[in-house]
């Protein structure tokens, strides 16, 4: 049974936890011990305050989330003690796979050799623990079956591990923020977390099932149940906004400069006599109900980002793209429609961008008659092309767009048509200020023309701006700013864990896994990591090489 400690906030004060205790019980009593020395807002948020803070007083978890969208909440439900184990009577249509799972039949997935079971199989995610969880819980989806998960869940209360999770609004991330007119890209089941179908929920809240596609609000209010139905709300802290995220210190195999460090020699000592190392301490502050805000400041031995990337909006750092008519989002193009700013335009909108973000913002101007032109550099034969990865039959609305793409294109004999006109091939220069747009074709040759506005959907990056570099030196490309498809965070594919900084994991977009179906594999693969280091401290501890540890 693991043993927890943790240094409290009388300087000495220390307890021994019983065996019988369960991990979320210590948790929630050192919570409860904090909470009563430090004052009520304490209570309210678990984070120590920055003007509380002491060197021995501050709570230390073992594992702080960042995020608290499907990717965060993931990785919650599993660090809570939930583990998936191969069903009594399933059988998996791949199988060599099944094989494979048949061997260790008693063992859940997380305590099994990931490597081993990923190996062989294909998805569409370059992460092998991505792929095999979404083998595991969606059986041959990408060949139109609906097969049901191979998988059951079971709550094993001596497996959790106390962390928090920090998120700037409610459990669903983004999710919340997006338009609400465009159904999701993935089916309802595919947006689904485990242990809670999504169908089964749906069906509570509205009666008429149309399709298996759903909107986004629908997806946000899931999310947001889930965390209250698996009971994790106690590891939730929402209206959190991160404002560093920093080393304390690196042990010298891994850093031989001395000026890396931020605290003493005496104090490093210390912390590596704990059970729970200070690696990492994190400072941000909590929005409160009369908006002010509220500093802490907290330290976990692990760190794991799962921010997304929907943070920021990319750009495309041209002349004129400040100006009040161009937009970089869906939301702010919906609002204006909505609001009617554009009704009863004769100059089109100019939508810039060749993935399924532009394409929902041409089928939005469509549908309001509002003509568009659609700008984007690549052919339109070009094989990356989104268009051509999504069936025809299940995506009508994207494919018409497509289509479109390909049959109403700009030429210099013709004029721009009423409704849409595509530039395949071209890019912006710039925008005037008086609602012009120059553009420029890959010959060289420019055109000018008069819009009603512009909505640049190029991509978004994530808000790293809380770690060194802003994350950049986390990338295969350290010179470059993270970006879901161009430079991930370079990762350990089996267990999350970033290549150039230890204890420190990535999951969903971050590391490419744009898809709810696929991020779910990162929560496997960090917890199985986190899991096997607890096996070993524990084993350490048992055999007296745990000097100084309660």
């Amino acid at each position: 049974m693991p043993v927890w400690c943790c240094r409290c906030s009388l300087a000495g004060h220390f307890r021994n936890y019983s065996d019988t205790e369960t991990e979320g019980e210590i948790f929630n009593s050192l919570v409860q011990y904090f909470g009563d020395n430090l004052g009520r807002k304490v209570k309210a948020m678990p984070l120590v305050e920055e003007t509380s803070l002491l060197e021995d007083s501050s709570v230390t978890f073992p594992v702080v989330i960042i995020g608290n969208g499907p990717s965060g909440i993931c990785l919650s439900y599993m660090l809570s003690g939930y583990r998936p184990y191969l069903s009594s009577e399933a059988i998996h249509p791949n199988t060599i796979l099944n094989s494979k799972l048949e061997e260790a039949r008693h063992l859940s997935i997380v305590d099994q050799d990931l490597e081993y079971l990923s190996e062989g199989l294909e998805g569409r995610s370059s992460n092998p623990v991505a792929v095999l969880f979404d083998t595991l819980l969606h059986p041959d989806a990408d060949f139109g079956y609906d097969y049901p998960s191979v998988l059951h869940w079971k709550l094993e209360q001596h497996h959790y591990i106390p962390h928090v999770v920090l998120g700037k609004g409610p459990p669903g991330g983004a999710w919340h923020n997006m338009e609400g007119s465009m159904l999701t890209i993935s089916f309802g089941s595919w947006m689904e977390l485990p242990g809670l179908k999504f169908k089964d929920w749906v069906s509570s809240k509205r009666r008429n099932l149309k399709g298996d596609r759903v909107m986004p609000e629908e997806i946000a209010r899931y999310y947001k149940h889930y965390v209250k139905v698996m009971g994790l709300q106690k590891n939730f802290r929402e209206n959190t906004y991160i404002t560093s995220v920093s080393r304390l210190y690196r042990d010298q195999d891994d850093d031989d400069d001395s000026q890396d460090r931020d605290i003493s020699t005496k104090h490093l000592q210390i912390e590596k006599s704990n059970f729970i190392k200070r690696n990492w301490e994190i400072r941000g502050y909590q929005r409160i109900a009369d908006g002010s805000h509220v500093p802490f400041c907290l330290f976990a031995e692990n760190v794991a980002l799962a921010t997304g990337t929907l943070d920021s909006p990319a750009h495309l750092e041209i002349e004129g793209e400040d100006f009040p008519f161009v937009f970089h989002s869906m939301p702010e193009f919906g609002a204006a429609i909505n609001k009617g700013k554009l009704r009863g335009k004769v100059d089109p909108v100019l939508i810039v961008g060749s993935g399924l973000t532009a394409a929902d913002a041409i089928l939005c101007a469509y549908n309001s008659n509002i003509p568009v032109i659609h700008v984007f550099r690549r052919r339109v034969t070009d094989p990356s092309l989104i268009f051509k990865q999504l069936p025809k039959k299940l995506y009508p609305e994207y494919h018409k767009v497509y289509h479109m793409m390909c049959t109403q294109s700009y030429s210099v004999d013709s004029n721009l048509l009423s409704d849409y006109t595509s530039f395949p091939e071209h890019h912006v220069l710039s925008f005037k200020s008086d609602m012009k747009c120059v553009l420029q074709s890959v010959s060289g040759l420019k055109k000018i023309f008069k819009l009603s506005a512009a909505v640049v959907l190029i991509g978004s990056h994530p808000n790293l701006s809380f770690l060194k570099d802003q994350g950049c030196y986390l990338g295969h490309k350290s010179s470059q700013p993270i970006t879901c498809k161009g430079n991930p965070v370079e990762i350990d594919t089996y267990t999350y864990e970033c290549i150039k900084e230890a204890n420190l994991f990535a999951l969903g977009p971050l590391v490419g896994d744009n898809f709810v179906r696929f991020l779910k594999g990162g929560a496997l693969g960090v917890t199985r990591c986190l899991a096997t280091r607890q096996k070993k401290k524990h084993l350490f501890v048992e055999r007296g090489g745990g000097d100084g540890i309660a």
